[in-house]
C-alpha cells in the first residue's frame, strides 16, 4: 500500500552559490554522499540538486515535512547500474518508522536549469 508520494523541483543554479561553501555541503549532505557527487566534477552541481530534490521529496511523501530531520540523515545513492536509492540514518529513520512505511522508491532527473526528485513510500 502507497503511505506517501512526494516531488520536488530544485533550480540548478541554487547549488552552484553552495558548491564553494564546503560547511554548507557538510551541513546537507551526507559525507559519502557529498564525496561521491564531488567525484563527478562537472557534474557535481547537478548531481547535488536532484539528491537536494529527493530529500525534499521524502519529506513530503512524510507528510510532515522534514521538521525533525537532520538532512545528512537522508542520502541518496546509486547502485552498480545507476538506479538511485535512498538510505536512512538516525533521525530520517525514525521518521519513516513513524510513518508506517517500509519501501522508499525514488527516481531523480535533471537538466542544465532543474533537478527532480519523486518518492514514492510503500508499506509492506
Amino acid at each position: 500500500m502507497i503511505v506517501g508520494i512526494g516531488v520536488d523541483v530544485v533550480h540548478v543554479k541554487r547549488f552552484e552559490h553552495w558548491m564553494d561553501n564546503q560547511k554548507l555541503l557538510e551541513r546537507f549532505f551526507h559525507p559519502a554522499e557529498l564525496r561521491t557527487a564531488l567525484s563527478r566534477k562537472s557534474g557535481a552541481c547537478l548531481s547535488l540538486a536532484a539528491r537536494f530534490a529527493a530529500k525534499e521529496a521524502f519529506g513530503k511523501a512524510l507528510g510532515t515535512g522534514l521538521k525533525g530531520i537532520v538532512l545528512k540523515d537522508i542520502m541518496v545513492e546509486n547502485k552498480h547500474n545507476g538506479q538511485p536509492v535512498i538510505v536512512l540514518f538516525e533521525s530520517a529513520r525514525l521518521a519513516l518508522e513513524k510513518s508506517g512505511a517500509a519501501k522508499i522508491h525514488v527516481s531523480l532527473t535533471h537538466e542544465t536549469d532543474n533537478a527532480v526528485a519523486m518518492i514514492v513510500l510503500e508499506s509492506i
